[in-house]
């Protein structure tokens, strides 16, 4: 089944579901969306598909947000607000895959359905279920389609990667690990950023997820080596810092830039050169799904199953370049458009 056909299939059921479950079934019922921040546009369609779900469903739906990538603390108090306030569903993209453990088990313990979106928890029965892209897979798409750009030249490739945070979270590891192997580079530990002995690697750093941070993270690099052909970015936002950054020393158009996300402004940067190809995700289906999954619950009692043979539901993955290779399934950035984050 392709990404766009298990898409479609996916909000089938969505729609399906959504007959089955009327509206009133759903009065009464409370749920809550916890984000990492409330200004990444991933997490506004994440929010945006939440509501609109809520709304159709007649759930109460409050919002939290971290002030940055990496506030744990407010998002714990998020979780410890949700059960006070006897929420039935907690859906959150967790800032920490290993320190938010013992509030969503504090939460589980209370009877609430646990989500997490995009990023899983670690391990990921932390939660009760996961909506996310294959995160991996996501990084080994980018990875095989800058080898193939570069053709031959891949064996003497100049590498950085700029990645999230210093905490190294699941979904931190899984793209940049993803990104590497994609690439033809040999993975040491899979959940260790930075710890492959591969030379063609010019080194790491973090960006919080931030265009500042990528700018930074970029010229950091560049000070240790200024001849970086290939840069590998955690998110699209991080991508945009990182162009600004090769701008300004006149590298823009001869530094291949990959990144993972597929919101309109990053697919609007494959259009325009910016980024040369990204994996595009989908935030607002995952947060559709999350909403319609607790309302679920509190009918029936019934939790999400997982995507045969993974340990998460799998809501697909599509890689968007105008520079497409045999042998890797793409969509133009056109197309991408047409799509970006559904």
């Amino acid at each position: 089944m392709t990404n766009h056909t298990l898409k479609a299939a996916l909000l089938g059921a969505v729609a399906a579901s959504a007959l089955l479950a009327a509206p009133a079934a759903a009065q009464g019922i409370g749920a809550c969306l916890i984000t990492k921040t409330d200004t990444n546009p991933f997490f506004v369609k994440m929010r945006e598909g939440a509501t609109a779900a809520a709304q159709e469903l007649g759930i109460t739906l409050q919002t939290f947000a971290g002030r940055i990538d990496g506030d744990v603390e407010t998002q714990i108090a998020a979780v410890e607000t949700c059960i006070a306030t006897g929420a039935r569903g907690i859906l959150i993209t967790p800032s920490d895959s290993r320190a938010l453990t013992p509030v969503i088990t504090q939460a589980r313990e209370a009877g609430l359905l646990v989500i997490a979106l995009d990023t899983p928890f670690e391990p990921a029965d932390v939660a009760d279920a996961t909506f996310a892209t294959d995160n991996f897979r996501a990084g080994v798409l980018i990875g095989q389609w800058a080898a193939a750009q570069l053709g031959a030249e891949a064996a003497n490739a100049r590498i950085a990667t700029l990645d999230l945070n210093a905490s190294e979270i699941s979904v931190d590891y899984l793209r940049n690990q993803g990104f590497l192997q994609g690439f033809g580079i040999d993975i040491l530990n899979p959940t260790d950023i930075g710890d492959e002995t591969d030379p063609r690697i010019v080194g790491n750093d973090v960006t919080n997820g931030n265009e500042e941070g990528g700018r930074t993270a970029m010229e950091n690099l560049l000070q240790v080596d200024p001849n970086i052909n290939v840069v590998y970015t955690i998110n699209e936002p991080a991508a945009a810092g990182a162009y600004e950054a090769l701008r300004a020393v006149g590298r823009e158009n001869d530094v291949l830039i990959v990144s993972v996300d597929g919101g309109c402004p990053g697919v609007a940067n494959v259009r325009d050169g910016v980024i040369g190809a990204t994996s595009m995700q989908f935030p607002l289906l995952m947060a559709s799904l999350g909403i319609q999954a607790i309302a679920d619950f509190a009918a029936t009692g019934a939790r999400p199953s997982n995507t045969d043979g993974l340990d998460f539901f799998n809501t697909g993955v599509e890689l968007i370049t105008d520079r497409p290779v045999d042998g890797i399934p793409s969509l133009t950035s056109a197309d991408g458009l047409g799509r970006c984050w559904g």
